[in-house]
This record gives C-alpha cells, structure tokens and sequence, in this order.
C-alpha cells in the first residue's frame, strides 16, 4: 500500500494550511522532515526541515498510528503557516523523499471504507456535508456521517438473519419433527423490517430536496411581475425586467437559503398562447419545471387559469399591487409589498414538508431499499404456504439481506466507487 499526501486545505492564502499524510510510510515521514521521533499518537511542535537541513516552516506535527486514525492507517498532519510558498516547500519536499505519492481525489476517504471506519453511507454523508451550504443540509449530512443509516441497516441486517436461520432449521429437519412453529417469530420478524423500510423509503425524496435544494416557481401571464418579484427576492437584479411582453424566454434560477432550508427560485416565461417558435419553447420549458417544483407562485388574476395545476401548498397572489386600489391578497416586487408573507408561507410549507424527511437521502439507498422491499414481500406470501415453500422463502430473505449489505457498501459497489470519490477534493 502506497503512503500517500495531499493539502487538506483549500488553495490560497490562509492562516493555516495542513497537510496530510497517510500509509505504512506516514510516521517515517514525519521524523524525517522533523528529524525528531513522533509520538505514536500525540503532537509536537517542530521545525520542518528539507534533505538538505534549509528550515521550511515551523509546524503543529499530529501523529496517529493504525488503526487509530480517520483512514485506518499511520496518520501524519502538518499544521502549517498557510502562505503559497510555505505549503509549496513542504510538498516538494514530499514528493522528493520517495516515500510518498500525491493522493487521488477522494483515496484518504476510500481508504477509511477499504479499512472499515466508514460505510459507503458515511462517505456520503462526508461528501454532503463538505457540500452543505444550508443548516438543514449540514444537520442531514451529520445524521448520515454519524452511521445512522448504517446502523438502522444493520438491525434490518440482523433481524433478517434471525428469521432466515430460523427457516433454515426447519428445512434442515424436515424430516424430524421441530417441537417449536417457527413461523410467527418469522412472520414478525418480516413485518418489522418491511414496516421500518417501507416508512424509509417514503421519507427519501423529501430528504434528496433537502440535500439537492427544493424549487419554487414563479408562475403567471407576460408582463405581470414575475421578474421583478424574483430580482426583489434575490435582492439583486438576476433577471432582465421590461415593460415588453415576452422578455424572459429561458428559466431564471436564484439559489437562497429560506429558513436554513435550500431553494432554488425559478422566473418562467410568461405563459400565452404564441406563434413566436422561440417563445414557444420557453413557455413549453417554464411549463415543465413549474410542473416539477415543490411551490408555484401564481400571480394572477381572479379566475385566470393556466395549463398548470393548483397543488396543496401553492400560493395564488394579484399581480402589481402598487397599481392597484384593493391590495388585499395582492404582492409588488416593485413596492415589496406582500413580499415578507410569501417569504413566510414558502418556509413554513417547506419546514412542514421536511419533518417527513427519512434518513435516508439519495435515489441509491431508495433503490437498495425497495429491492429489500420486494423480497420482503415475497417472502412473507411464500410464507404463509407452508413449510414446503421455506426454502424459497430463505432465498427471498437471503436477496433482501444482499440488498441491505449493497445499501452500506458491502457487496457490488466497485463501479460507484470512483463516481462518489470522483468528487472529493485530493486532501479527503
């Protein structure tokens, strides 16, 4: 196994620049740019020495042996003065001891799922949280890192095995007589897991908005506002404004963050009927994603409608108040006007929706999940036919573990691996 190393820290001028050194090499590395022994886990400050003694900096120098580290392996952290030049000595000097290559993106990370500290939903919960930009985005990504899916896949694991072995000593002694009915232990031990997956599964694509961002369509005829609104939400001028009809053509998406929560803002062409082919394909286009959002703000008029349906948690709103006499149930992005009760009605829809979230996050676990599901089924309906049914029904319970070890990254996870690490900066 190579010793690896990379910057831990993001590029640039900084305060602090660390960098991070793994493998069977790591510890020899380490007194070698120190030229003093490190303790087998613990940290020093020292000088940081080239092989011809020029000092580089003076560093905070961590040291972990294996398996006590985030990798699994001897662990060594430099904790540098971050200026360009320094960082850029240190690693030549690195590169030039050949004990150590310059890691891949991601490899620090795949080596800790290689040496078992992480599942693969531990990794994806460090790629989220490494991504978070909302509050709700880091708290999900914590629940994810911390194991919890891994954990709940693993009493489903369990329970699981239970029930299979139980079914495999009854097919086993067929022929004997079995002094105890093993089916209703079976049976609840089934309708458990199938109960806890089935409620997993439908908190997942709440979770994938929390983690991907949920959208919210601004819906209405040309000319009404539906811009200036989004530049008024924004609180900058992200799409064009004018008094001509048909002026936005292409979707306009703002990223905000709502209540700790991501949304993602979207101006739609004005929704008519046209012979303008370019026009067209924008309202075609604005129809499609105000169809897929998870809010649509109609500012309409009272019994305007659209080739678009009014959903639960949908918001109608009188377009332009600051030109109208009555204002009530009325907005202006012009004015502000109404601005602060949209603002109010989209994060408490969206709050409401996210206490339905499952841990669960990505179409990956939703998968492996209803695969589990299926042979869960199955098994049960087998089940009930009699003992000369039990060995199908083991091999349903067996596909339903496999699917459940594919879940955390046991088994057929090879060509994910490098889609996932693909992602990671070099020093994770």
């Amino acid at each position: 196994m190579d010793t690896i190393f990379a910057l831990a820290t993001a590029q640039g001028k900084a305060g602090v620049a660390v960098i991070r050194v793994s493998g069977p090499n790591a510890i020899q590395v380490g007194e070698n740019l120190t030229r003093r022994t490190l303790p087998a886990r613990g940290m020093i400050f020292s000088k940081l020495k080239d092989k011809e003694g020029q000092i580089l900096d003076q560093a905070l120098v961590l040291s972990f042996t294996a398996p006590d580290s985030f990798t699994g392996e001897n662990i060594v952290e430099f904790q540098l003065h971050g200026s360009t030049a320094v960082v850029s000595a240190v690693m030549s000097a690195l590169e030039v001891s050949n004990l150590a290559r310059l890691a891949d993106p991601g490899e620090f990370t795949r080596r800790a799922l290689d040496n078992g500290k992480l599942d693969l939903t531990q990794v994806e919960g460090l790629a989220d949280l490494i991504d978070a930009e909302t509050e709700a985005q880091r708290k999900q990504a914590q629940v994810i890192l911390s194991g919890a899916l891994g954990t709940l896949a693993d009493r489903w694991r369990t329970d699981l095995i239970r029930a299979a072995s139980l079914i495999e000593v009854t097919i086993d002694f067929a022929d004997e007589e079995v002094p105890v009915d093993v089916t209703p232990e079976v049976d609840a031990l089934l309708s458990g897991v199938l109960s806890d997956i089935q409620k997993e599964v439908q908190g997942v694509s709440i979770a994938e908005r929390i983690r991907e961002g949920f959208e919210v369509a601004i819906v209405g005829s040309p000319n009404v506002g539906k811009s200036t609104l989004l530049n008024a939400l924004a609180g900058r001028n992200a799409a064009i404004t004018s008094e001509y009809a048909g002026t936005t053509r292409d979707v306009i998406e703002v990223r905000m963050d709502l209540a700790g929560l991501p949304v993602t803002l979207l101006d739609t062409a004005g929704l008519r009927d046209t012979d303008d082919h370019v026009e067209g394909i924008g309202i075609q286009l604005a129809q499609e994603r105000a169809n897929a959002a998870d809010i649509r703000v109609f500012l309409a008029e009272e019994n305007e409608t659209f080739d678009v349906p009014f959903r639960d948690g949908d918001l109608s709103l009188l377009p332009k108040a600051d030109e109208r006499d009555a204002t009530r149930g009325a907005i202006s992005g012009k004015t502000g006007q109404g601005i602060d009760d949209l603002v109010l009605h989209i994060e408490s829809t969206l709050k409401n929706r996210s206490t339905h979230a499952g841990i669960a996050t990505r179409a990956r676990h939703r998968d492996a999940m209803k695969r589990a599901l299926e042979s869960l089924q199955r098994a049960i309906d087998v089940l009930q036919q009699g003992p000369e049914f039990y060995d199908l029904a083991a091999e349903d319970m067996r596909s339903a573990i496999r699917a459940l070890e594919l879940l955390v990254g046991r088994i057929d996870v090879e060509n994910l691996l490098d889609e996932i690490f693909s992602s990671f900066c070099l020093g994770k």
